[in-house]
């Protein structure tokens, strides 16, 4: 195990944040908040203290507002009926991160999956359709926990407001 943690390895999903990072507020502009509670979910993990922007005066040492979430698809393929086969599945995420004493940061990525259709089965594929785009959410949730290390690794290069 040392040589493995020598070298940088660590667990897949084992993210770390700077330890300077005790107070978070987290917030959404859009009306669904799916992404949000997958988000809180994996940031329990870290032991912050969530702060809610109505009730408590405590700055913040990061914000994170998340912005709508769009959920697109793409056909990629046919039956020879001419009926859809398999979709692209395109999850794009954007939001503004703020570390305290620095300028914002607005962020957008997207999260790709492909998925086959069957016509003769539509509520097997609704169901799996639902967990697919759970899955790509907690991804977007891993990815934005990865960014949120990687920005304040930056900061020395970010403007202080």
């Amino acid at each position: 195990m040392f040589v493995l943690s020598a070298c940088g390895f660590s667990l897949r999903g084992d993210f770390s944040l700077p330890a300077s990072i005790q107070n978070l507020q987290l917030s959404n502009s859009g009306h669904d908040a799916a992404l949000k509670r997958t988000l809180e979910k994996r940031l329990k993990h870290y032991k912050l203290n969530m702060l809610d922007k109505n009730i408590t005066d405590t700055p913040a040492d990061l914000s994170i507002i998340l912005l709508p979430d769009e959920l697109d698809r793409r056909l990629l393929s046919l039956f020879s009926t001419g009926q859809v086969a398999e979709y692209e599945l395109v999850y794009t995420v954007k939001y503004l991160m703020q570390f305290a004493g620095h300028a914002s940061q607005s962020v957008t990525f997207t999260v790709t999956r492909e998925y086959q259709d069957d016509p003769d089965a539509v509520l097997a594929k609704s169901r799996e359709l639902d967990l697919v785009v759970s899955e790509m959410r907690q991804q977007a949730a891993d990815r934005i926990i990865r960014q949120i290390s990687s920005y304040y690794a930056n900061l020395a290069t970010v403007p202080v407001q």
